[in-house]
């Protein structure tokens, strides 16, 4: 499987990206954000910072000659992944739905945390059970999640919230002010995927999970 890991100024999480899916045995490239066309049967915009964070996350971005092409391989069917980063490009082009706001402690977040799975009837999540607590990095200051009654309505109509936030039993534990304790969603054709958490950093147990493998390997399956 091909796989495209979109590279901005500012990203650092690509090579973990790449890493994780050379281990899953993909031919993995590299993409600068001024190239103009991809080749790959997933997409994905790793996580980090990019240009123009200090307006708002990926509002600059989101205007790189690459995005076009982003855009068209959504259009043609073609799987996408968002991590951190990569997920608010994904709600600042419209491919997915709400918003991101700063944390609601004002601070920045690097830990291990837990995710409880709210849905595996996806490609991402099909390797995970229903309710499996996972855990995964995350890393990030505007990670708070944030959409409007109708939308939120629809996104659970629809099945498409696919992780929250909990501690290690089960329980909701919000570490950002998430709607919901929302950490990741897709998008109503369940091929369009973002989330706040690093999956791509939790692919060995030498770094203290693999859960992460466990996520990424539905999409290459």
């Amino acid at each position: 499987m091909k796989v495209a890991i979109v590279l901005f100024p500012g990203t650092n999480c690509e090579r973990d990206t790449k890493h994780a899916f050379d281990i899953l045995g993909c031919d993995t490239q590299i993409i600068w954000h001024k190239e103009r066309e991809i080749c790959a049967d997933l997409v994905v915009l790793a996580g980090g910072f990019s240009h123009g964070d200090y307006l708002r996350t990926a509002a600059i971005a989101k205007f790189s000659p690459v995005m076009q092409a982003v855009i068209n391989h959504a259009k043609n069917g073609g799987y996408l992944l968002g991590i951190c980063n990569g997920f608010q490009m994904l709600l600042e082009l419209g491919l997915l739905p709400g918003a991101m706001n700063k944390n609601v402690n004002l601070s920045f977040i690097s830990k291990y945390h837990h995710l409880k799975v709210a849905s595996n009837s996806n490609k991402f999540l099909q390797f995970c059970k229903k309710d499996e607590i996972l855990n995964i990095p995350i890393a990030h200051g505007e990670g708070n999640y944030y959409i409007d009654v109708n939308g939120l309505n629809e996104l659970k109509e629809n099945d498409q919230i696919l992780l929250n936030y909990c501690d290690k039993n089960g329980k909701i534990l919000n570490p950002n002010g998430s709607v919901e304790s929302i950490a990741g969603i897709c998008d109503k054709s369940k091929r369009i995927f973002g989330l706040m958490p690093h999956p791509e950093r939790a692919c060995e147990q030498i770094l203290g999970s693999d859960d992460g493998l466990k996520m990424l390997k539905g999409l290459i399956c």
